[in-house]
C-alpha cells in the first residue's frame, strides 16, 4: 500500500503528462462521493450524538425541535416530511420526546385527527443546545474552504437530493 492509502479510499494520483513513449499515461480516478458521502453522515451523526448525548437529544430530536421552533403548531405529518422519517418512527420519536417533557402533542381543533405539535420550556432549552452544537460544528467542517468552495460542495448536495427525487 502507498502511504496514506487505505483499504477503503484508495488514493488518488495526480496524471502523468509527459508519459514516455511506451508508457501509459495514468488518470485520475473521480472522487468516490458515495462513500465519500456516507462516511461524513455517519461521522456527522456520531459527532451529533456525542454532543446531545448529556442532555438526551439525538440527530432526529434535535432536527424535530428545530423544525417545530421554525414552524409553530406543525402537524406531526409536517415533521415527519421535513425529517424524512417513517410515520410509525416519528411516532416513537415524538413519544420520547413528550415523556422527555420538550414537546407537546395536542389535537387540531379544526381537524382531532391531525396532531398539532408545540415546544416546551425544556424543549427551547435544549433547541440552544442543538443551536450551540451546529455552530460548533458548521465551524469545525468549513474551516479551511472558501465560500466558494463550500457553494459548489452545497450545490452538488441539492443536486444529489433532487436527481434522486
Amino acid at each position: 500500500m502507498v502511504d496514506g492509502e487505505s483499504r477503503a479510499e484508495p488514493a488518488v494520483g495526480a496524471p502523468r503528462r509527459n508519459a514516455e513513449p511506451g508508457e501509459s499515461v495514468r488518470t485520475a480516478k473521480p472522487p468516490r462521493l458515495f462513500f465519500l458521502t456516507l462516511t461524513a453522515e455517519r461521522r456527522l451523526r456520531r459527532w451529533i450524538a456525542g454532543r446531545g448525548r448529556e442532555h438526551g437529544i439525538s440527530a432526529s430530536a434535535g432536527g424535530v425541535l428545530l423544525y417545530v421552533a421554525s414552524h409553530p403548531g406543525a402537524s406531526t405529518g409536517e415533521v415527519a416530511d421535513a425529517v424524512q422519517a417513517s410515520p410509525a418512527g416519528m411516532s416513537g420519536l415524538l413519544a420520547r420526546m413528550e415523556s422527555a417533557g420538550l414537546i407537546t402533542r395536542a389535537p387540531d381543533p379544526a381537524d382531532a385527527r391531525t396532531i398539532r405539535l408545540a415546544l416546551t420550556p425544556a424543549g427551547t432549552e435544549a433547541l440552544g443546545v442543538v443551536h450551540g452544537a451546529i455552530n460548533e460544528l458548521n465551524t469545525r467542517i468549513n474551516d479551511g474552504f472558501t465560500p466558494e468552495e463550500l457553494e459548489t460542495v452545497a450545490r452538488w448536495l441539492r443536486h444529489v437530493s433532487t436527481a434522486l427525487d
